[in-house]
């Protein structure tokens, strides 16, 4: 692989100007600071697709006879690198998402009602060249691998590297545009546009039943959701909404997609899985209160989040799945939780997180990993597939992306991705976003409800019009 340094610039300025290269992939550490928030990165102009539905697994226009987390390795295996010290935990690879629903290409799972066989249930774009930012030292680089378009891993280094040589080139010419290319359309909607497939009521309802599960000793805890859809004009500008999304409500895992069949916009808070040379970690979110309106008030909804008996006993269970889940494809003993039900504050919101933590066994890749630990355990419940079993019975309809996963797969084996929450999908003439929250035993109904508007808020407030 080949690096350039490159001047600072602001990322979404980077992507705006990469943007008509085709495929723009950014993935945004909006709120930067801290072990979570030095990285960002844009790519653009994919070479190849890895999509996965219920029908087949296709990489590169080819049709693949393996189950799809087995093709994923077996991808990555094939451009394995290996990074040079100091090098970005982003060398080139694929980026994109996981929705949901690719639970069902590792378990028998019940069926949501409008989950077609042909739907992209894993849609990630291989990636050559990226513009990678590094926050802490307010660095930037190009990096490209110059693999071929026939995608061939063994090509000769001399003509990898004019290839390379020649993609930094395009992205340089690209950036040099002294203007972010922007499309004027809307980046607004109408506040009383919204249609929510639940009212408070229903939602109440929806809870109360999941409690009779719970009761009942079927499961322990599920993670419960409402949809909030609405029309988009057809000039609607997502990139533009996005840069509103991001200011309004900056995130540690903020990404923006352009994937064939729709765009993603996220200001996601949660890391799913951070894979560094064989060590992975996962951050668990799980306790969510509105932040105060003064100090005083802030403090004081912090330290009734600390003490919520609720929210602590959610986060521990938690907790245990996410370690059995790594203990699946970690050595063992090497699992630990070095943080328990720490706050952590973002803009809006104060959140509980811990963290796990493992060593991947030898031989072990992200597709392995994944197929141990997809979906995250805090956006399902537990016991996991019972569980998801419980959110299909009483959601009906597919979650798509949200509780899904963004994900960046380096080509040097390090990996990225976080739960898609905070997170806008946009398809045709149509926007669409989830939110939810942890029922367990001892929940509320109207209290599940205002907790969705309350994690909903950020992404309204980012589509309302400005004050005149």
């Amino acid at each position: 692989m080949w690096f350039r340094p490159l001047a600072w610039s602001l990322p979404p300025d980077a992507a705006a100007r990469l943007r008509p290269l085709g495929g723009l992939a950014f993935l945004d550490s909006a709120a930067p600071g801290g072990p979570n928030g030095r990285w960002s990165l844009v790519a653009a102009a994919p070479s190849a697709e890895f999509t996965a539905s219920l029908a087949e697994t296709r990489f590169a226009g080819r049709r693949l006879a393996a189950a799809p987390f087995v093709a994923l390795d077996t991808v990555l295996a094939r451009y394995r690198l290996a990074p040079p010290p100091g090098a970005p935990p982003f060398c080139g690879g694929l980026v994109g998402f996981l929705a949901f629903e690719a639970a069902h290409l590792l378990e028998t799972l019940a069926r949501p009602r409008d989950l077609g066989d042909d739907r992209a249930l894993v849609s990630l774009g291989l990636y050559d060249t990226a513009l990678v930012f590094d926050h802490d030292n307010a660095s930037a680089c190009l990096v490209s691998a110059g693999f071929d378009e026939t995608l061939d891993a063994s090509a000769p280094e001399p003509a990898r590297r004019r290839r390379a040589e020649a993609r930094m080139d395009a992205f340089e010419a690209a950036l040099a545009n002294p203007t972010p290319v922007e499309t004027g359309g809307p980046v607004t909607l109408d506040p009383a546009g919204w249609r929510s497939d639940r009212d408070a009521s229903a939602y109440a309802a929806m809870v109360e039943a999941v409690r009779e599960t719970i009761l009942d000793g079927d499961i322990f805890q599920a993670n419960m959701a409402r949809r909030l859809e609405a029309d988009l004009p057809p000039d609607f500008d997502a990139f533009g909404f996005y840069r509103r999304l991001r200011g309004a409500n900056p995130a540690p895992y903020g990404a923006y997609l352009e994937r064939p069949d729709r765009i993603v916009a996220s200001s996601s808070p949660e890391l799913f899985l951070r894979l560094r040379g064989g060590l992975v970690e996962t951050r668990p979110i799980k306790g969510t209160a509105r932040r105060g309106a003064d100090q005083a008030a802030d403090a004081a909804a912090a330290a009734a989040l600390q003490t919520s008996e609720k929210d602590r006993a959610e986060n521990v269970m938690i907790v245990d799945l996410l370690r059995n889940d790594l203990s699946r494809v970690c050595e063992p003993e090497s699992v630990e939780v070095p943080l328990l039900c720490a706050l952590e504050s973002f803009a809006g919101l104060h959140h509980l997180v811990s963290a796990v933590t493992g060593r991947l066994k030898p031989g072990v890749g992200a597709g392995a990993l994944l197929a141990a630990s997809f979906p995250g355990g805090s956006i399902t419940g537990a016991p996991k597939i019972r569980a998801i079993d419980v959110i299909t019975e009483h959601e009906e309809r597919s979650r798509s992306l949200y509780c899904g996963s963004i994900a960046a797969l380096s080509f040097t084996g390090d990996a990225d991705l976080s739960i898609a929450i905070r997170t806008v999908e946009f398809a045709g003439n149509r926007v669409v976003f989830g939110t939810g929250g942890g029922v367990t035993v001892l929940s509320n109904g109207a209290d599940e409800y205002r907790e969705t508007e309350t994690k909903a808020a950020r992404i309204l407030a980012a589509f309302a019009p400005d004050p005149a």
